[in-house]
């Protein structure tokens, strides 16, 4: 899934939803790093992506605090 893509989709959960979306990325990221530790990784620019989802996810919600504090 492309980047700007994955982006709108994401803006448009709720942040209990945004919430359950970091749970799951953090637990792949745990399965993924525990792959690799293993040497059973096959897809490791995963890794990459995954982080880079938790850290969209997480800006995601500072930004939906911000707006609601503003509010």
């Amino acid at each position: 899934m492309k980047s700007s893509q994955r982006l709108s989709d994401l803006k448009a959960l709720s942040p209990d939803q945004l919430n359950d979306e970091l749970l799951n990325l953090k637990k792949e990221q745990f399965n993924l790093r525990f792959q690799g530790a293993t040497g059973q990784l096959e897809n490791v620019a995963r890794v990459r992506e995954v982080r880079r989802d938790i850290a969209r996810v997480r800006t995601l919600q500072r930004q939906k605090t911000l707006e609601a504090s503003k509010a």
